[in-house]
């Protein structure tokens, strides 16, 4: 079973740099999501000031240059996982959402774990 996970948090004004330790023991994570063959891939997403939404409505696409002031909260990061339930696939987002709470406490930050549907 492969799930998307991605963290949610409020847009900053200006660039935050996480707490080194947080940095250290996400390495060690990620590091180790690779080596075990559960982690697929992973990235950080940048500013919304660099996206682009493309909005279809009444039979019509809109394109918009970001930022976008409506938006609230973000989606800062992502993780593509392969495990054998959503059971390890939410103890794994839990892992890393406590990475979060224990060195880095006053980011306020979400996490969702969502399946990928197999289209095959």
């Amino acid at each position: 079973m492969r799930f998307l996970m991605f963290i949610k948090h409020a847009e900053n004004t200006h660039p935050v740099v996480p707490p080194k330790p947080l940095m250290d023991a996400m390495e060690t994570f990620v590091s180790e999501g690779f080596k075990t063959g559960w982690l697929k891939e992973t990235g950080g997403l940048k500013s919304m000031s660099q996206s682009v939404l493309i909005r279809s409505k009444g039979g019509k696409l809109t394109v918009t240059d970001g930022p976008f002031t409506e938006a609230k909260e973000i989606v800062g990061g992502y993780a593509i996982v392969e495990v054998k339930s959503k059971d390890e696939a939410r103890e794994i987002a839990q892992r890393f959402m406590e990475l979060h709470r224990i060195h880095w406490p006053e980011f306020e930050c979400e996490g969702e774990v969502r399946e990928i549907e197999d289209m095959s």
